[in-house]
Order: C-alpha cells, then structure tokens, then sequence
C-alpha cells in the first residue's frame, strides 16, 4: 500500500478492527519443552487431537497494515516469521508492521520477547509504571536494550486514562486494574498494586464495536465487571481448568489463584461467569499445556462448546 493510502487508511468505511493471535498457550508453550504430561505427550505423539502452540501474545490493526502488538513473548520470532502482516513490506530492506507495543503485565511470558526485538530497537513501548519498574529492576529489560540504537522508549500507561497509539489512530486503548500476580522477581510479588495488571478494552472509533483483552485474570472484581458486560468480544485468560491442576496432574504445587489466575472450571469459575454475559464473541487465550480443553475431544472441550465459549489458536484471526 502506498505512504499516501497507508496514512489514510483509517478513513476508509467498513473496515473493521483486526486481531492476530500470535500465541495463545501460557508460559512454556504446548507441548511445554520440559514436560510430559498427558497433553503433551499426547500432541507429541499424535494421539490426542490438539494442536501446537506458542506463549501467548496478539496483535492489533484497524488497517491491517500497522499492528500494535500487546505483549512479546519469547517465542515473538517465531510468530512474526507466521504472520507476513508483520514482516517487511516488499521493497523494503529493514521494516516491521509493528509500529508500537503494549504490555499488559511484566510476566516473563510476556515481555521476554523484547530482548529477541533488539535489531528493531528503538521500539514505542506503553506500560504502567509498576510494570516499567519491574522491567527495570527484577527484570531489567529497559535497562539491557538501552545499549540498541536507543532501546526501547517508555510511554505511561495510568489504569484507567484512555490512550491511543499513532499507528491506530482509530483505536481507543483504556487500561483496566486486574486483581491478579507480580511476577516472583518483583518485590510486589503476592501483594502487587493496581498497575501490575491490566486488561486493554480496545474501542474503534469507526464502528464503536469493542474488545476486552485479559490474558492474566485472578478475581472479576466490581471495577472489572462493568467492563466485562460492555466489550462485543472477549479474549479472555483460559489458563487452568481446576484451581489445583498442577498437582492433579503431578507437575507443580501451585495453584492457579497462586499465580494470579482465575479456574475455568470451578462451581464459581470463569466458564460460568462468561456463558452469563452478553458478548458476541467469547474467547480464550494464555492456556496452560495442562489444560485438557487443548484436547478438542475432552469433555471440558465440549462443555465449553455448548456454552458458546471458544478456544483460540496460533495465527487466528479475530475481526470485531
């Protein structure tokens, strides 16, 4: 697309808002390097139906030319090298559709990535203030990239303010508090302040159509319940199906509540909770490789189904 067309594209009626799952599993991706559980023996074996997937990151456009890309995972080259939105246009010796980056916590899993970024550098980086603190002590991403051709250049994020970017001009970013986790090297670790998480809901100013993207939820509190009724779309944290799943399955001791993380299939659980609101589209994302919903034949697969509630994958693509 031309400079000229490229600039104004966002003028152009009936385009809707894009989303690309570039990975949609939790830490370790699927089937997890080091594990052989059930799962991930069986996608490995190919005797469960399931598919491979790498740690969880999406990414944003209302052009579908330049994207906003809303967490960096590690495996982020990998899924730029599977999504030629992403690569350099035709003509063009060094380049990216990624025009700005957004983090919505400072988990490995979700910031990492940033480090495999550094050719790009200097990149635009929105994040809170705790999350930007973490990624400079405990983690000091900011700090290692400084010495890249600028590294990576803070914008504020203040839960609550709306923002938008410059490369989606349509798109109206508003950052919600998550009552979930800091990451084990912050010194917030279990008892994190509002900033450490957040939800994006995402609105397009075209056609007012609407997504809430929370891939670490821990409790829908009363601020993030509102928000939750409003979006048309929901890409929604689907981590575990029981809150002890890790000790169930015998590979950890943590509990999803531990890490920040909301059960699907708890009596008060999230399935539950989204089959009761109004959303077109309900979504989720930042699944841990013990789910047994990655297996398209399991019960809790079917459950979620009936229900109305899917289960995203690498490379889809959600219009809204």
């Amino acid at each position: 697309m031309p400079a000229l067309l490229r600039a104004y594209s966002f003028l152009i009626p009936g385009q809707l808002m894009q989303i690309k799952v570039l990975g949609s599993a939790a830490g370790g991706g699927f089937p997890q390097w080091n594990c052989n559980c059930e799962n991930c023996r069986g996608v490995r074996a190919g005797t469960i139906k399931a598919s491979r997937r790498t740690q969880s990151s999406i990414a944003v456009s209302d052009n579908g030319t330049e994207w906003v890309l809303c967490n960096v995972s590690p495996d982020i080259c990998h899924q730029i090298l599977a999504t030629p939105e992403l690569s350099p246009p035709p003509g063009v010796l060094r380049g990216t559709g990624i025009g700005a980056i957004i983090l919505t916590d400072s988990q490995i899993d979700h910031s990492a990535g940033l480090l495999n970024l550094r050719e790009g550098c200097p990149h635009q980086v929105w994040c809170t203030d705790e999350v930007h603190q973490d990624l400079t002590s405990g983690f000091p991403v900011f700090n290692i990239l400084s010495h890249w051709n600028g590294g990576l250049e803070h914008h504020l994020i203040v839960p609550g303010r709306p923002f938008s970017v410059a490369v989606s001009r349509t798109l109206q970013f508003t950052p919600i508090p998550l009552l979930s986790n800091a990451p084990p090297y912050s010194a917030y670790r279990d008892r994190p302040l509002p900033g450490h998480n957040i939800a994006l809901f995402i609105e397009d100013g075209r056609s007012g159509k609407t997504l809430l993207y929370a891939p670490g939820l821990g409790d829908p509190d009363d601020v993030l319940m509102p928000w939750l009724r409003k979006a048309d779309c929901l890409l929604i944290d689907g981590t575990l199906w029981r809150d002890n799943e890790l000790a169930l399955t015998g590979v950890g001791r943590h509990t999803g509540k531990d890490m920040g993380h909301l059960a699907l299939g708890e009596e008060q659980g999230l399935a539950a909770l989204l089959a009761s609101l109004p959303a077109q589209r309900k979504i989720l994302i930042h699944i841990n490789n013990t789910n047994p919903i990655l297996d398209e034949d399991s019960a809790e697969r079917q459950s979620l189904t009936r229900q109305g509630i899917e289960v995203s994958r690498d490379g889809m693509l959600i219009e809204v």
